[in-house]
């Protein structure tokens, strides 16, 4: 039932919104990439610190600017994924009010004949 309520945005609109849910979908996948890796790198940061061995200690410190990295990655993708959903939200309500979709992204006149 929620996938229902996902497909029925933007009424009129199944090429956009299908570029939507593309465009969500491949956020997603950026982020569990993202998160996959960050899972690996804390497994190695943790078997660095129990080796207590003075390399892989000051390793640690890459690993861990690289983490930190990778998490300001995955906010700025849900930023960007909740900013696009905003919009494509506020543009489902305004096709469904005026029967015509509206958005920044395209044009509404055209030019020339």
């Amino acid at each position: 039932m929620e996938g229902d309520t996902v497909s029925g945005l933007g009424n009129g609109s199944s090429q956009l919104d299908g570029k939507v849910m593309q465009g969500f979908k491949k956020s997603f996948l950026q982020v569990q990439n993202i998160l996959d890796q960050n899972r690996l790198l804390i497994n190695e940061i943790n078997q660095n610190q129990e080796s207590k061995i003075p390399h892989n200690l000051s390793r640690n410190v890459g690993l861990i600017r690289e983490l930190n990295n990778n998490i300001r990655r995955v906010v700025d993708l849900y930023s960007d994924l909740s900013t696009s959903f905003t919009k494509s939200m506020d543009s489902s309500s305004e096709g469904d009010s005026s029967g015509a979709f509206k958005s920044e992204g395209h044009k509404r006149h055209r030019h020339g004949s």
